[in-house]
């Protein structure tokens, strides 16, 4: 597989994909690489960026503005099944790497752009990054209090979002190629991808297109009750609860009579009332000493509950610990880092776990040798020109 991707979106793709055991050729830019060698934090100049998105990936550094290197990827391509990228639209067209201009070469590639706005659409063309496309696809307007202004999600879900689409993708392309013979050009959009979150806004306003515009509602939900984040001990916890659970909770509260209040009776008069049901679950919260008292009194209950979760409460929770999803993977340079894990389990075990990321430009000699037959003559005839270069970091 040959990655042409850099900052997050592509590289949250073809992560995913190395972590199932696929051989990525990543392609960087002299001389300083995908930007995200030089994210912070860094130690030792090791970028923890780098670390969880780039590891075991094998680099090229090959400079794509040159005749010579656009030769060598065209060179490579009949020798790869997928090629990633996200360059802005028209950029891989201009170099001659276009679809159109690689399917010539392997009729069956696989070939997978991520942009912002797509391939195509009158905003094709425009710049785009995560919080223009939380912006354009909705996320902004439904996320933050409904007084307030709209607020961006505290992590990049456009550009994660559009890899994790991505990597859903090429296994579909993948089976269909193996069933049809046929490459295909997949066009995935940070856009695209979060739009395609929404729930019950988008159908909400044609169906109902004299009812309200479909708004952020702040700490809880609106069509249920209590259904939202309620001040604990120490920090917030989410409880929802259906007209199923209701009596576990009035249970757990220790109020059973409230079930036959009028103001909580079903689930309209608790979110006309919501405001006093919050006072009175957070009052009863208030008796404990810790999040993990009432938590435990919730879960006995068996009430729908959960913390909300700091990172450095997440990277130490047993449930994530347990299941891998947060993982300590040792860098020569770093040491002890901690990166999410794998999302999707299997009864098949993950490859062995022992991705290092690599050094810029590591790999030019093991991939253009070994792959396309360059002597070690042209290797550094390339490199003495600037086509290729390394560097130990």
């Amino acid at each position: 597989m040959l990655d042409l991707t850099r900052y997050l979106a592509g590289p949250a793709c073809t992560r995913m994909l190395v972590e199932l055991g696929a051989d990525v050729i990543k392609i960087e830019q002299p001389p300083y690489g995908d930007p995200n060698r030089s994210n912070r934090p860094r130690i030792n100049r090791r970028a923890g960026a780098h670390i969880q998105q780039n590891r075991g990936k094998r680099s090229v550094c090959l400079d794509l503005n040159t005749d010579d290197g656009i030769a060598i990827i065209k060179a490579l391509i009949a020798r790869i099944d997928v090629l990633v990228e996200n360059f802005s639209p028209g950029v891989m067209a201009h170099k001659g790497l276009g679809y159109e201009d690689l399917r010539r070469i392997k009729p069956d590639l696989i070939m997978v752009s991520i942009s912002g706005f797509g391939q195509t659409g009158p905003f094709s063309e425009r710049p785009c990054f995560d919080l223009v496309a939380q912006a354009m696809s909705g996320l902004m307007h439904m996320t933050g209090d409904p007084d307030g202004p709209p607020t961006i999600a505290g992590i990049g879900v456009a550009d994660t979002n559009a890899g994790a689409h991505a990597f859903g993708a090429i296994g579909h392309a993948l089976y269909h190629r193996e069933r049809t013979s046929r490459g295909t050009h997949l066009d995935i959009s940070m856009v695209d991808a979060l739009l395609h979150f929404h729930d019950m806004s988008i159908h909400t306003v044609s169906m109902d297109p004299d009812g309200p515009e479909p708004i952020r509602q702040g700490q809880h939900f609106p069509t249920l009750s209590p259904a939202g984040a309620f001040r604990g001990p120490v920090g917030w916890i989410v409880i929802l609860s259906t007209e199923a659970q209701m009596a576990n909770l009035w249970s757990a509260l220790g109020r059973p009579e409230l079930g036959e209040d009028d103001r909580f009776r079903s689930n309209p008069d608790r979110i006309k009332h919501r405001d006093e049901l919050t006072e009175i679950i957070e009052t009863w919260m208030a008796t404990f000493e810790t999040d993990n008292e009432v938590l435990d009194a919730l879960t006995s209950a068996r009430v729908p509950a959960g913390p909300v979760l700091t990172p450095s409460q997440i990277v130490v929770h047993p449930h994530f610990v347990e299941r891998k999803m947060v993982r300590i993977v040792d860098d020569p340079l770093a040491g002890h880092v901690t990166i999410p894990g794998f999302p999707i389990k299997s009864t098949d075990p993950l490859p062995i776990d022992n991705y290092q990321p690599a050094a810029l430009g590591e790999h030019n000699a093991a991939v253009l040798g070994g792959l396309l037959g360059m002597s070690d003559e042209e290797l550094n005839a390339l490199e003495l020109s600037g086509v290729i270069a390394s560097k130990p970091h």
